[in-house]
C-alpha cells in the first residue's frame, strides 16, 4: 500500500493536475513583480530566465505550485510563489499563456529601462555544440543509451500538443540546458525527466540547447540514425538456455509464447526481464512489494541471482516472432499522441516509435507482444494490482484509460515490428 501511495504522489508531479482556468486580465495586474526577470512581454530578460510568453497555462500553474510547496527548489522563485493563492497562480498562468510567444508587445507594456538593462553576460560555452546532433537526439533519441526521443512529449520543433508538457520552441537555449542539467543531477525532480536526462552527456545537453537556439537553421539537416550496438549480456546465455526448460511450457522454448495470456519474452531487454523475475521473488516475502503472481511466484522461489541473470540473458538473446495483429488506428493515435484533454501521455515517449522501448532506461519492448497479455497488464496497472512500474508512471497513465482505450492501444502495440 505504501508503494501505491508513493506512486500516486510521484505521478502527480509527473503528469500534473487539472488546473482551474484563470483570468488573464487579473493576471496582468498581478504580474508586475514577475517582469523584473521574465519581462513585461513574458520574454526573460536574461538567458538564464525562462520565456513564459505563450507557454501552456497548465504548465506554468504547475510550476508555481511546485515552487510554493518546495517540490521544485529555486531560491529566487520560492519566496515569490509563497504568497500566491491558487487563484493567483491560475491568473498569472492565464496571462502569460495569452502573450505571443515571439515577445511582441506594445510600448505601453514595456518595463522601465532600469529593469530591462540588467541583462546578464552570457557564460562562454565550454564545448562546441552541434545543433544537428541536437536535432537527432531530440527527434530520434538514442535507444542504445536509454534516451527516448524528446519529440514524443514536446512536439515537432518544441511545440508541445500536450498541455502539461512545456513548449520548448522560442525558449532560451541556456535555460533549456540549465533544466536538463538539473534533471540530470536530481536537483529538479520529475520521474520521467530524471530517468531520461541521467543518460544524457554534457555534449548531448549542449547540442540540444544549440538546436533550440535556431531549429530552422538545421531544418534541412539529415537525421542520422546510429547503427544498433552489438548485443552483449551480463548473464551467461548458454547457462540460461539450460535453466530455461521449466519456462518453455508457458513462454515457449525460445521465449515466443503461443498462449495469448502469457508474454513473449524473446528479445525483451535483459535488464527488464531480470527486474521482473526479481520482483516476482520479492512479492513472496511482501505482497505489497514487487510483483505478485501465483504462478510466477512458485517458479522463481528457488532461483538465485545468478539464475535470474542467466535466464534473462538467454531470453533477451532470442528473436521475437511477429504477431498477426492488425494496425488499430485508434490505438495508433493514442500511442503516438496521447490525449491532451484527458492528460494521457503518449506511449511513444517511453516505448519508442517502433515499440522497442529503451534498455538502459528500463522501458520494455512492447512490439510483437501478445495482445491479450498487454490488455491484462494495462488493466492491472489501472486497478493497482500491478504496481512495480518505475515511479508509478504506468499506474498513473493506465488510471485514465477506458476499456476501449486499453483494447485499442494493446492491439496497436502488438502490431508493431
Amino acid at each position: 500500500m505504501k508503494k501505491i501511495i508513493l506512486s500516486v504522489i510521484l505521478s502527480c508531479g509527473l503528469l500534473g493536475n487539472v488546473f482551474a482556468a484563470g483570468d488573464a486580465s487579473a493576471g496582468k495586474a498581478k504580474a508586475a513583480m514577475c517582469s523584473a526577470c521574465h519581462g513585461a512581454n513574458g520574454i526573460g530578460i536574461a538567458d538564464n530566465y525562462p520565456n513564459l510568453a505563450g507557454q501552456h497555462a497548465d504548465y506554468i500553474a504547475k510550476q508555481l505550485a511546485a515552487f510554493k510547496d518546495g517540490s521544485r527548489v529555486a531560491p529566487v522563485m520560492a519566496p515569490m510563489a509563497m504568497g500566491l493563492s491558487a487563484e493567483d497562480m491560475a491568473d498569472l498562468a492565464a496571462y502569460f499563456a495569452s502573450l505571443p510567444s515571439d515577445g511582441a508587445a506594445s510600448v505601453a507594456d514595456a518595463t522601465s529601462s532600469e529593469a530591462t538593462s540588467a541583462v546578464a553576460t552570457p557564460v562562454a560555452p565550454t564545448m562546441v555544440a552541434d545543433a544537428a546532433s541536437g536535432k537527432t537526439i531530440y527527434t530520434m533519441g538514442d535507444a542504445a543509451r536509454g534516451i527516448t526521443a524528446c519529440v514524443a512529449c514536446h512536439g515537432k520543433e518544441g511545440n508541445s500538443e500536450v498541455l502539461i508538457n512545456p513548449n520548448l520552441a522560442e525558449q532560451h537555449p541556456e535555460y533549456i540546458t540549465k533544466q536538463l542539467n538539473a534533471f540530470r543531477d536530481g536537483s529538479r525532480l520529475d520521474p520521467a525527466m530524471n530517468t531520461i536526462a541521467k543518460n544524457l552527456s554534457e555534449q548531448d545537453v549542449a547540442d540540444l540547447g544549440a538546436y533550440f537556439k535556431d531549429p530552422q537553421a538545421v531544418a534541412s539537416a539529415p537525421i542520422v540514425k546510429k547503427s544498433a550496438a552489438k548485443l552483449s549480456f551480463n548473464g551467461d546465455v548458454e547457462a540460461g538456455k539450460n535453466k530455461a526448460a521449466t519456462c518453455a511450457a508457458c513462454h515457449g522454448s525460445d521465449g515466443n509464447s503461443l498462449v495469448p495470456m502469457y508474454p513473449k519474452i524473446a528479445g525483451q531487454h535483459e535488464k527488464y526481464i531480470a527486474k521482473q523475475l526479481t520482483d516476482f521473488k520479492a512479492a513472496l516475502a511482501n505482497s505489497e512489494e514487487g510483483r505478485s503472481d501465483p504462478v510466477m511466484g512458485g517458479m522463481v522461489a528457488a532461483l538465485s541471482p545468478k539464475d535470474i541473470q542467466d535466464l534473462s540473458a538467454f531470453f533477451a538473446s532470442q528473436k521475437a516472432t511477429p504477431t498477426n495483429a492488425a494496425v488499430n488506428t485508434v490505438g495508433k493515435k493514442l500511442y503516438n499522441g496521447g490525449d491532451a484533454e484527458r492528460k494521457i501521455t503518449a506511449c511513444i515517449a517511453c516505448h519508442g516509435t517502433n515499440g522497442k522501448g529503451a534498455a538502459l532506461a528500463g522501458f520494455p519492448t512492447v512490439a510483437n507482444q501478445n495482445t491479450d497479455y498487454l490488455k491484462a497488464q494495462l488493466a492491472k496497472f489501472r486497478d493497482g494490482t500491478r504496481h512495480n512500474d518505475m515511479n508509478g508512471m504506468m499506474v498513473t497513465i493506465a488510471a485514465k484509460l477506458t476499456d476501449k482505450d486499453i483494447a485499442a492501444v494493446a492491439e496497436y502495440m502488438s502490431s508493431l515490428k
